[in-house]
């Protein structure tokens, strides 16, 4: 997503190095094959031929590393919820693709790839500064969202805005925390459509 605002993210050196590309490209690659917990950057040095001390010029740790992953798997998934979004003319049927790409989106992740699946459950338990930023963009959507349906009429606007988007967003974060998640998925089928309209119904004028 090239409009995205960058992640904030700990790293050494220029941002724009072909080199952190390359290292980014090679650890996941790595990560996939044997999983970011049981990975040490002595591994990482060994499988792209670096060395060890030339890979902490541009990451200070290998969370820094799996960080920048983690980050592009996030903003990933903010790109496909953002179009989803896009799709639909009126608020609630916004609010409804929302949820339904956050679910879809994350689950793909998971299924796709559970090496990598390992490093956003660190990154939720250790609250790195990605998913923090992510978590933070989406609440910023949702409640976007929800400022443009008052403004329409098709949302009520006694409730304070930011207390209707902390409550949505509660709502939404089981299925947007991997960590969470893994606990959810016998609803992960019938959750969004049902989410939607008991929270659409909440908010009708």
């Amino acid at each position: 997503m090239k409009n995205a605002a960058p992640y904030p993210i700990s790293a050494r050196g220029p941002a724009d190095h072909d080199v952190r590309d390359q290292i980014v490209a090679a650890a996941t690659e790595h990560f996939s094959r044997y999983g970011y917990e049981k990975t040490t950057v002595s591994d990482l040095a060994k499988a792209i031929g670096f060395s060890k001390a030339y890979i902490y010029k541009f990451f200070e740790s290998k969370q820094a590393i799996g960080e920048m992953i983690c980050a592009n798997c996030l903003r990933e998934i903010e790109g496909e919820v953002k179009a989803a979004v896009e799709e639909a003319d009126r608020p609630p049927e916004k609010l409804r693709r929302m949820l339904k790409a956050i679910v879809e989106a994350t689950l793909r992740l998971f299924s796709q790839d559970r090496k990598l699946y390992e490093i956003a459950a660190s990154a939720a338990t250790e609250h790195w500064q990605a998913t923090i930023a992510y978590e933070e963009r989406i609440q910023k959507l949702l409640q976007d969202i929800l400022q443009e349906g008052r403004q329409s009429g098709d949302f009520e606007r006694k409730t304070p805005l930011d207390e209707t988007t902390m409550a949505i967003y509660l709502v939404m974060r089981p299925y947007l925390n991997p960590l969470i998640l893994q606990h959810s998925f016998d609803y992960t089928v019938e959750a969004p459509a049902q989410l939607s309209s008991l929270v659409l119904r909440s908010l009708s004028p």
